[in-house]
């Protein structure tokens, strides 16, 4: 048992030595009346893992549930993003296409376009590199 343990936390800190972890959010505008709060920045707050330069995998909160999450970087700053609930993914897949823009440090400010079900939204993220 002891051995099983070591190894697992050997097996994690390399591999989050090596890897790229990002923290994610989308910056929802509250309705009308509403004012701004901390739940505008973590009712869509997901976190990535860097496969390598140009694949991240990830989950995102949607609501209650989490989605699946993928994002394939076509060059530095513009990707292709596809995120999917567990239930019933194909059915209810968001597609997207967004730039990525640094602000400071490892702070960036996403502006993407999404679409589901034929309908398209302008959506601003935030996404912080650890």
């Amino acid at each position: 048992m002891k051995k099983t343990i070591l190894t697992t936390i050997v097996a994690l800190f390399c591999l989050s030595a090596s890897a790229q972890f990002r923290v994610t959010s989308e910056v929802s505008t509250p309705a009308d009346g509403d004012s701004w709060s901390i739940d505008n920045f973590t009712n869509n707050i997901g976190v990535g893992y860097d496969i390598s330069n140009s694949v991240m995998v990830g989950i995102i909160k949607n609501g209650e549930d989490y989605d699946l999450a993928a994002r394939f970087s076509l060059n530095d700053n513009i990707y292709l993003s596809v995120q999917a609930p567990q239930e019933e993914a194909i059915d209810n897949l968001t597609l997207g296409v967004g730039i990525t823009v640094h602000l400071w440090d490892n702070l960036y400010v996403e502006p993407n376009y999404t679409t589901k079900d034929d309908e398209g939204s302008f959506n601003v993220g935030l996404s912080y590199r650890l």
